[in-house]
């Protein structure tokens, strides 16, 4: 299609079908989406005047729903996508080049005809490009130049991964525009993956890509990092009468490095002691058995994060299967537990040696005393500053958001309903 034949059917409502299924079925959701994707027309139209056929694609960003760092020990992970994503308009250009414009951030230009890795793009959005297009030659699709201008709703630093939602946006297009849609999901995750670790340089693990690709709650058991077992589950939760909300406490990341390596380190070291390299490897019984030996080698923290890992990684299981039976009762049980583990046993709701600042506990206890008994909230993703994660009655989300937002200042509390699909390409139904 061209442009104007996009911009028309918006008008038409030929795309209202797929906004409900990626951003709700709410008549606001719709209206929004459609304003969105209006103005990210005018923006392509404005950048390439000479744009001939275009293409839409869209991929989201992800929220942790359990199994709080419970990955890095090889664990269970459970995540959903979210309905707040980037969307790219994109024109095949066949010179061998990628353009990207992103709304906010200077335009980047990446050549195919040099892929390998460049010290100086480190930590930079051209070597995002450069790794996915690498990895998509490295398996035999012939790649061609795009032009693209890109829009996110995924804030940076909101704990849902935008990083994650760019790289399987990236995939998907080269994947839709050169690779006939032959790599599947996961294999676009591990591409991300693979360009953030070696081109970007961060050290990542699968599960952002990974639920990003494959949209909708992912079951991820880690036991295997190189080919974790992935299982996708069909469960409606608008439908179902939740909503998911995020609230964002914006307490400052900026020292958290410390604190979220210990948390690592500290469970590593109690399964060296059981004589293992992951706790996940480790047995239980013997853990408990052997504490009185263990805390002469183990702080008491230690113990006590190894304790959260084993009780977490079989609730994280349970959450899954809870959400298979659509058994939302025990879910929302199985999310307060976690919450109250992380609290309690993982400790990593404030800073240890800052502690006067408590926006996550302050959250938390505005959540439960505004819910009273209703749905479930927790601390969201790594913890120690940033997000906490409510689902909230349907009918009381207005009433929710406005009660966070009245603490934590406007915009802070994100209302999402969980997106179906991954990385997805729009299309003109008739």
């Amino acid at each position: 299609m061209n442009l104007s034949e996009f911009i028309n059917g918006i008008s038409a409502g030929k795309f209202d079908e797929q906004f409900q299924m990626l951003y709700g079925s709410a008549d606001k959701a719709v209206l929004r989406a459609r304003a969105r994707y209006l103005s990210a027309a005018e923006n392509f139209s404005r950048l390439y005047p000479e744009s001939g056929e275009i293409r839409i694609f869209t991929a989201s960003g992800r929220t942790e729903i359990g199994g709080n760092h419970t990955d890095h020990q090889h664990g269970c992970v459970l995540a959903a996508a979210v309905s707040l994503d980037i969307i790219a308009m994109v024109c095949f250009n066949g010179e061998g080049v990628i353009r990207v414009k992103s709304e906010g951030y200077d335009a980047v230009e990446v050549k195919l005809s040099d892929l390998k890795p460049k010290k100086k793009e480190k930590e930079t959005t051209a070597a995002l490009i450069r790794g996915i297009a690498a990895s998509f030659r490295e398996k035999g699709v012939k790649i061609g130049g795009f032009d693209a201008y890109m829009t996110s709703d995924v804030l940076s630093g909101s704990g849902l991964s935008s990083s994650a939602a760019f790289e399987v946006l990236m995939g998907t297009v080269i994947n839709a525009g050169f690779g006939n849609e032959s790599i599947e999901a996961a294999d676009i995750a591990r591409i991300g993956q693979f360009a953030e670790n070696t081109y970007f340089g961060k050290a990542s693990g699968l599960m952002d890509q990974l639920v990003s690709a494959v949209g909708g709650f992912v079951s991820v058991d880690f036991a295997e990092p190189e080919n974790p077992d992935i299982r996708h589950i069909g469960f409606d939760f608008e439908r179902s009468g939740y909503a998911v909300c995020i609230t964002d406490t914006r307490g400052s990341h900026a020292d958290c490095s410390d604190e979220y390596s210990a948390v690592t380190a500290e469970m590593k070291h109690v399964a060296e002691a059981l004589g293992c390299e992951f706790l996940r490897e480790a047995d239980e019984d013997e853990f408990y058995a052997k504490l009185p030996e263990l805390r002469k080698v183990c702080n008491d923290r230690e113990l006590l994060r190894a304790a959260h890992f084993f009780d977490e990684n079989r609730r994280a299981a349970a959450e899954a299967e809870a959400l298979s039976d659509g058994d939302t009762e025990w879910f929302f049980e199985l999310v307060n537990e976690s919450g109250t583990s992380s609290a309690e046993l993982l400790q990593n709701l404030y800073i240890c040696t800052d502690p006067k600042d408590q926006q996550i506990p302050l959250a938390i206890m505005l959540s439960k005393r505004f819910l009273k008994g209703n749905g479930a909230v927790r601390v969201h993703g790594g913890g120690f500053a940033g997000t906490i994660q409510a689902f909230v009655p349907s009918y009381l989300t207005a009433d929710y958001a406005a009660e966070m937002e009245r603490v934590f200042g406007e915009g802070s509390c994100y209302v999402l309903s969980v997106r179906p699909v991954g990385g997805y390409e729009l299309r003109i139904m008739s």
